[in-house]
């Protein structure tokens, strides 16, 4: 009676009555006809409405065949839903995938912009430098005058451990140098004809050493910190090679209270004097520097490096005026001297490093070479009367084979060791004990050569047994060479990988070099004082003693590179090994670096605190920060399995 066409087709299907309430369209249901044979639909279809505010709906009872495809379709939809989470899940888990993918690539694109970046604000920075450095090295020795104001040299930090040195581009050992070098090695080697002398090291032979390497450390503090080529500083070189040479004649008097002692201490007195009127020519030059420069350093290291010479000096001329030759104190004379007269690493002012490294190298290569001349002049004197055999002939070629080993171990570490790593530039108690590890390695290795000038003698002459003064200056000076290298080495940062599996290597590595180190000096200690059981087999004549410290250093060179063979297998080089090997790793205490500067890593990882790091670290970079803001957003998806909600959030 209606004209409600949802009232009529409700009365036609005798359906029971549902509410809608306020859905904006009207659900009805189709007849029993169209429902038997409708799968694909809803059986419910809805129909436009203006006034559906609230209606009632008839929803008939759709008999047993329609009820039984109303669920098969619903489980049907059932099993759709199903397989779309599936999908959708499989989806996210490859999103996932990707954006981390996509993460680890910007990242490590990033850290490599901020390593240019920083790189390019370093090279910036050092222009003026390289310039200042290559102008120096192109110029004439006598331009700005043959008698000319002291100078720095340039590229000197303005801070003494001030961070990495830059690498000089002049020549790091002048010939000047080289003659300097070449007369204090004449001097070693005086001392070592005293050692030979005495079959033994004594007080004196300590003394005359430090004295000599007091002399070359003043010089090599000199050169490495002002120019060297005007003719004030080459005088000053000339007056100390002299001191040298003649005080290196008195070096084989035996005792404190000989005359010979009297004239060390003059060269001594002379050599600090020169010293002491060159820094305070130094001083008088830059007292009126600005305060927080390099050259109010140089006015202050001049300071110290003036007050020690006047004291050194005095209590030489103490020792020459004032104490008697039979005076007991007159060690304390040569003490003191020692004391003062020893230079302090990086006080006050920072020197140049890489030359001052160099100097280091060359000198102990010409005390090697000294060391070989002087055993091939103790065998010429037997070839110039007898025909040398293949036996001799072996003698000869062990002896520079150990030498040549000897010179294998030591490393200047020009390329294996970052500058920042490297002992003089940590701090001062590293750089002094290093220097003490210096001073042993020359005492050492000058010991080592009086010993096998006595081998030589005692194997030439055929003596019948082996004379135990050079049994003892050969095997105590190889153990004081190995010892004194191996501490030099210790005394640098070493770095390992942060993977614990490789830096376990690492340790391994280290660990093993030690073992091998203590032993061989164990064996090499035993056979000065107790030479018995297998050791006396060993001890038993010249060449099979002089073979086996060949093959001992021999093991300890192939145990030297166990740590770059671990390198070399993991990392394939050393510019790779560089990327893993962040972990600083030293043998003692005092190894901490004076100056930390971020690495790389950190550098990275600060970067996206702020849009403008980028920008500050060089301008050159200024107009790609926004793109890279753009690359560091990432997106977080997350999925609630219960409830079937999938939401995806952008964070920038």
């Amino acid at each position: 009676e209606s004209e409600n066409p949802v009232f009529k087709l409700g009365l036609a299907c005798h359906s029971t009555a549902y509410k809608l309430e306020k859905t904006g369209r009207i659900y009805v249901p189709l007849s029993k006809k169209e429902t038997q044979y409708r799968s694909e639909q809803e059986v419910l279809v809805p129909v436009d409405s203006a006034d559906a505010d609230a209606v009632t709906v008839a929803i008939g009872n759709l008999g047993p065949d329609a009820k039984k495809l109303r669920a098969d379709n619903m489980a049907a939809k059932g099993d759709e839903d199903k397989l779309s989470i599936q999908q959708l899940e499989k989806d996210l888990r490859k999103s996932k995938d990707d954006l981390h993918k996509e993460k680890a690539v910007k990242r490590k694109l990033y850290s490599s912009l901020v390593k240019l970046a920083t790189e390019l604000k370093t090279t910036k920075n050092q222009v003026g430098e390289l310039q200042d450095q290559q102008n120096y090295a192109s110029r004439t020795w006598y331009e700005g005058g043959m008698w000319r104001e002291p100078s720095l040299l340039p590229g000197l930090a303005a801070q003494p451990f001030d961070g990495p040195p830059t690498r000089s581009v002049r020549d790091a050992v002048s010939l000047s140098d080289l003659f300097l070098d070449l007369v204090v090695v004449t001097a070693f080697t005086r001392v070592g004809i005293a050692v030979t002398n005495r079959g033994t090291i004594d007080g004196p032979v300590l003394a005359y050493f430090a004295l000599f390497w007091n002399i070359w450390g003043k010089e090599s503090s000199y050169t490495t910190r002002f120019d060297s080529t005007d003719l004030s500083a080459q005088v000053e070189s000339l007056l100390t090679c002299f001191a040298v040479l003649f005080g290196s004649l008195s070096t084989t008097a035996e005792g404190f209270g000989s005359s010979s002692s009297r004239r060390i201490m003059m060269m001594a007195a002379f050599v600090s004097i020169l010293h002491f009127l060159l820094h305070v020519r130094i001083f008088y030059w830059f007292r009126n520097a600005m305060p927080d420069s390099v050259q109010e350093n140089a006015r202050k290291y001049a300071v110290f490096i003036t007050a020690t010479n006047f004291l050194e000096s005095i209590v030489w001329l103490i020792g020459i005026l004032v104490l008697p030759l039979d005076s007991p104190y007159r060690w304390i004379v040569f003490v003191l001297g020692i004391l003062l007269g020893f230079k302090v690493p990086k006080a006050y002012l920072s020197n140049d490093f890489h030359a001052a490294r160099s100097k280091r190298g060359v000198l102990f290569i010409l005390l090697l070479g000294f060391l070989l001349q002087s055993v091939v002049i103790a065998a010429s004197s037997f070839f110039d009367y007898i025909s040398p055999t293949l036996e001799q002939y072996m003698f000869l070629g062990g002896a520079c084979f150990l030498l040549y080993l000897i010179k294998l171990l030591y490393v200047d570490d020009s390329y294996s060791i970052d500058p920042q790593d490297h002992a003089l530039l940590i701090n001062q108690v590293a750089g002094f004990f290093f220097s003490v590890g210096q001073f042993v390695l020359l005492l050492s290795t000058t010991v080592l050569g009086a010993g096998l000038d006595l081998l030589t003698h005692s194997y030439l002459a055929a003596i019948a047994s082996l004379p135990d003064n050079a049994r003892n200056l050969v095997c105590g000076g190889f153990a004081g060479v190995i010892v004194s290298i191996a501490l030099i080495k210790s005394m640098h940062i070493r770095r390992v990988p942060n993977n614990p599996h490789h830096q376990r290597l690492f340790l391994m590595a280290y660990g093993s070099q030690t073992i091998v180190l203590l032993g061989i000096s164990y064996v090499s200690i035993r056979m000065c004082y107790s030479p018995d059981g297998y050791l006396s087999y060993i001890m038993k004549d010249e060449i099979t003693m002089l073979f086996f410290l060949c093959g001992a250093a021999f093991l300890l060179l192939m145990m030297s590179w166990l740590d770059e063979g671990v390198e070399l297998s993991l990392y394939g080089s050393a510019t790779n090994a560089s990327e893993y090997r962040v972990h600083p790793f030293g043998l003692w205490w005092c190894l901490k670096p004076a100056y930390e500067g971020p690495t790389v890593a950190e550098m990275a990882e600060a970067a996206p605190v702020t849009d403008q790091r980028l920008a500050q670290l060089s301008p050159l970079l200024g107009s790609s920060v926004q793109s890279l803001q753009s690359m560091r957003s990432m997106r977080n998806i997350r999925y609630n399995s219960i409830s079937g909600d999938v939401t995806a959030q952008a964070e920038v």
